[in-house]
């Protein structure tokens, strides 16, 4: 069974950080592109940053320079280091894998707000 799973989503202040991880599961993801999509009420869902699989990254502008990803093949594993949290960066996070085929975790809550 196809799995993505994501944790570290929370409650925080403006300036303050949150990492973000999702653990994948029921297919070879080192095969797949992987990122972090978000999700704000009202808006639709947008790219934050993604991690080819031989390790390109792409920003969005939004984020360059306090969002860092990574990803570990030998865990099977992505992440989403959040640094310098604004308000506008409230939003469902999800996690994704692609190739052939889209994967899509169930998201987690981030809220940046004093």
């Amino acid at each position: 069974q196809v799995q993505l799973v994501e944790s570290g989503g929370g409650l925080v202040q403006p300036g303050e950080s949150l990492r973000l991880s999702c653990a994948a599961s029921g297919f070879i993801a080192r095969l797949y592109a992987m990122g972090w999509y978000r999700q704000a009420p009202g808006k639709q869902r947008e790219l934050v940053a993604t991690v080819s699989q031989n390790n390109r990254i792409d920003y969005a502008d939004a984020v360059k320079g306090r969002f860092t990803i990574s990803r570990d093949n030998a865990k099977d594993t992505e992440s989403l280091q959040m640094n310098s949290l604004k308000p506008e960066d409230t939003a469902v996070y999800y996690c994704n894998a692609e190739r052939f085929t889209t994967y899509w975790g169930q998201g987690t809550q981030v809220t940046v707000s004093s």
